[in-house]
């Protein structure tokens, strides 16, 4: 068997792990009832002339269940991370309390669960969409493998059973992080 197969399936395994990396990132800023650091990741802050992450000008932490505390390191910029977290579309009230900013996060209303369960329900379709484009491009592969007779075709019916078995783990594991992060929304 040639060495082109195993280094399909090492290459289709990267990509799929790359789709659900991106999907837990995209999960991580939806908010639950509870307060996470990773709430504020993709917030941005205009800081010294360019557009930096908010994690590049201040230090996050959760101190308690319901408050995000953002530390920033340069007292000039307060008023931009006020702003910044404010602007970011998370519905955030953010508070400044001299260098430290203090996030206090509203308790999650019935129909804001659901406007974030049909948000995390298209980013695991997203994910879903990713994984099988994956799968699309080693099933191409396997087959131009075929086509130039570098395979037979028992090998090739053999890997494209194994890219589809690998293909229904990582669909199953985006599947149980949609739950996962459901659950968490649900829950009151």
């Amino acid at each position: 068997m040639p060495a082109d197969l195993s280094t399909i399936k090492q290459d289709l395994t990267r990509r799929m792990d790359g789709a659900l990396d991106a999907l837990k990132r995209e999960f991580g800023g939806l908010r639950t009832g509870r307060a996470s650091p990773a709430l504020l990741e993709p917030v941005k802050v205009e800081a010294y002339g360019q557009v930096m992450p908010i994690n590049q000008v201040a230090t996050i932490a959760v101190p308690e269940a319901r408050m995000i505390t953002v530390q920033v390191w340069d007292r000039s910029m307060i008023n931009a991370v006020v702003a910044a977290i404010r602007d970011c579309g998370l519905g955030l009230n953010p508070q400044p309390d001299g260098q430290t900013v203090r996030v206090p996060l509203p308790v999650l209303t019935e129909e804001r669960r659901v406007e974030l369960v049909k948000a995390a329900n298209k980013y695991a379709e997203g994910a879903r969409i990713a994984v099988r484009g994956v799968r699309r491009d080693g099933m191409e592969q396997i087959k131009a493998l075929l086509k130039k007779s570098e395979i037979s075709e028992d090998d090739e019916r053999h890997w494209a059973d194994e890219v589809q078995k690998l293909t229904d783990g990582y669909i199953k594991r985006v599947d149980e992080s949609f739950a996962e992060k459901e659950k968490d929304i649900r829950q009151v």
